[in-house]
């Protein structure tokens, strides 16, 4: 069977390869206080050129950490990104979610009875920016502002979690 090749010179991959180090902004919500952490994410091409592995880690100043792995690889039927990933906070996904790329960003989003998630990639200038949305289901829940009205329109995305990287100069890119 031939497997879909994901070529270094994928337009939604190939900026992401390689090691980043930056840092991390967490909003305030059930996860803690506002703050910002020391952060890194690595993209590494796997498989014989079949996936990329995304690892991304952060460290409280406490000592604790949070950390998420993620595999991208090709839809063989609609040549698209499909993306799965779990971290240790979340339970696991129970099937990847569907990239879409567009003008240099590349957005996925994950839906379940709770709520959404939608992550935003991007690199410009040498800055790897990431932004983590969350969009709540449950109106109760007031930690993320905006929620579904009485006439049924759907709550907005807020943002969680907003990653700024360069890339590790002492890192070769994979």
């Amino acid at each position: 069977m031939d497997r879909p090749r994901i070529d270094p010179g994928h337009p939604a991959l190939a900026s992401l390869l390689g090691r980043w180090r930056g840092t991390t902004r967490l909003e305030p919500g059930p996860w803690g206080a506002e703050r910002t952490v020391d952060a890194e994410m690595t993209f590494t091409l796997v498989a014989g050129g079949s996936a990329v592995v995304q690892s991304y880690r952060h460290t409280e100043p406490d000592g604790g950490h949070f950390e998420g792995h993620g595999i991208f690889t090709i839809d063989p039927d609609r040549q698209d990104v499909l993306w799965y990933y779990v971290n240790s906070m979340s339970p696991a996904p129970a099937a990847p979610a569907r990239c879409t790329w567009h003008d240099g960003v590349l957005q996925v989003e994950r839906h379940t009875g709770a709520g959404s998630t939608r992550h935003t990639l991007s690199v410009s200038g040498g800055l790897l920016i990431d932004v983590a949305e969350l969009r709540k289901e449950d109106p109760t829940d007031t930690h993320l502002g905006d929620r579904a009205t009485a006439d049924g329109a759907v709550a907005s995305y807020k943002p969680f979690m907003t990653s700024r990287y360069r890339r590790d100069p002492g890192a070769q890119q994979m």
